[in-house]
């Protein structure tokens, strides 16, 4: 795409919003139904489309489609609770509202690993909350967007709300290409609020952009997540979530699981249960269902964690796993764990691939210090069966993620709650809660229904 298809492309959004946020939020909201409805009807398809292009395997195609329609039910309801608030005035026969209006253009830029549902948070809300959507997918994932967009063109063909069904086609609008229509985006006047979805460093390099003509950013960025496992810990539901989130998706999600710190006295037991686990992983196809492992995103990713290992390796660290599975194809790679003593600069950063790092704690303000002292802020965990311990950690001592997990890893999130982190993850929230507030503007409004003017404060100024 040129920067003139860009324009063009973007002048059709701005005039769709235009059109668009004149309608009730509750009939914005039948038209998200209907959409959902046409997911629900394609929901293995896509689902499909999700895995050939990701690499991720079937269930987790098919999952986070589902995450979509769980997200259109979600903002159908929010679609008739765009609360504004009355506060009290201060001044006699005076209302103090809060009132909430669309925003305008969304601008929402997803990576690879996860093709569909963080745009599908950013649509929903934006759609329900009188938006139009200009999306930016990766350039790896375009055949499953477009069908993303095709799906809401047939949904506009068969309920579009009175007129102007062009411009409810061009309520999504999708940007081809890599590098530049995200600079382009993020320097557009024209979208006012930007939501992007990546690397810390694609993060770094457009947040500057958005700031320098003042416009709104949500970011969601990268994460090194912990589990802390306590010597109060169930083990088995503590292997179990480790295999899962450190494994799930080939290591190639912003929550997977990347550090492990357990107490001395369960390390040795718990790491030989993982080690089991690890060497009977049913590793292939992703499209095929017995597999729960597929390959990583492409070579250069598997080179990435080659090159990891092999420093890990050079500084003495224990490696277990981590070979290149060459007979299955590009990409397969057997997950890998490495034993450290202590948190080093190779741990701090995010490598995205399958390497869980383990290490021991002795006291839980030890294991604390561990989980905070990273760049990354996204997700966290703890398995224990004392309150004391679970009720620390998510105090203000405790955590310092917008993810704070009790037995349960820390990958895989609900629609129902805000989703992000803090730090070096960027400071967004994006699907529920009130995630929505960021895709409207809020008006402070006072009106005076008296006969007086009186002033704040109790200021007289007699003209």
């Amino acid at each position: 795409m040129n920067a003139t298809e860009y324009n063009e492309l973007v002048k059709k959004s701005v005039e769709a919003q235009e059109q668009w946020k004149k309608f009730p939020a509750p009939a914005r909201g039948q038209m998200i139904r209907q959409f959902g409805n046409r997911l629900r009807e394609n929901l293995v398809s896509v689902g499909k489309g999700v895995t050939r292009e990701s690499k991720k395997i079937l269930v987790e195609g098919i999952g986070e489609v589902q995450e979509v329609i769980d997200m259109c039910d979600f903002a159908v309801g929010l679609s008739r609770q765009l609360y504004g608030k009355t506060m009290p005035s201060e001044r006699t026969d005076h209302r103090l509202q809060e009132l909430w209006n669309p925003l305008g253009v969304v601008g929402v830029i997803t990576a690879f690993n996860f093709p569909v549902a963080p745009w599908g948070w950013n649509f929903c809300l934006a759609i329900v909350c009188g938006n139009s959507v200009v999306w930016k997918p990766s350039p790896k994932t375009m055949k499953v967007s477009y069908l993303c967009k095709k799906i809401w063109d047939e949904t506009v063909d068969k309920y579009c709300i009175q007129e102007h069904k062009e411009h409810q086609y061009n309520l999504l609008q999708i940007v081809d290409g890599d590098e530049y229509p995200a600079k382009w985006m993020a320097q557009d006047d024209r979208i006012s609020l930007l939501s992007a979805t990546g690397s810390t460093q694609m993060g770094k390099e457009l947040a500057p952009l958005v700031s320098a003509r003042l416009g709104k950013g949500l970011y969601e960025l990268g994460g090194n997540n912990a589990m802390i496992v306590s010597e109060h810990a169930n083990l088995d539901l503590a292997k179990r979530a480790i295999v899962f989130s450190a494994v799930g998706t080939c290591g190639q999600r912003c929550t997977t699981l990347r550090r492990l710190i357990v107490h001395r006295s369960k390390y040795d037991e718990l790491l030989e249960a993982l080690k089991k686990s690890y060497s009977s992983l049913p590793i292939g196809d992703p499209i095929k269902r017995e597999n729960l492992v597929g390959p990583l995103i492409n070579q250069e990713a598997l080179d990435r964690m080659q090159n990891v290992l092999n420093e890990c390796r050079e500084q003495g660290y224990t490696v277990y796993g981590g070979e290149p599975l060459t007979d299955l194809g590009e990409g397969f790679v057997q997950p890998a764990i490495v034993e450290v003593p202590e948190q080093c600069d190779i741990v701090r950063t995010e490598t995205f691939a399958p390497i869980l790092y383990t290490m021991k704690y002795t006291e839980l303000d030890e294991a604390i210090a561990i989980q905070n002292d990273v760049p990354q802020g996204l997700s966290s965990c703890i398995f224990t069966d004392n309150v004391q311990e679970a009720e620390t950690f998510i105090s203000a001592v405790g955590s310092d993620c917008g993810i704070v997990n009790i037995n349960i890893g820390p990958s895989g999130a609900e629609i129902g709650g805000a989703f992000g982190g803090e730090k070096d993850t960027g400071g967004g929230r994006e699907s529920g809660s009130d995630a929505w507030k960021q895709y409207m503007r809020r008006s402070t409004v006072t009106t005076n229904y008296g006969k007086d003017l009186p002033l704040a404060q109790g200021i007289v100024f007699d003209a």
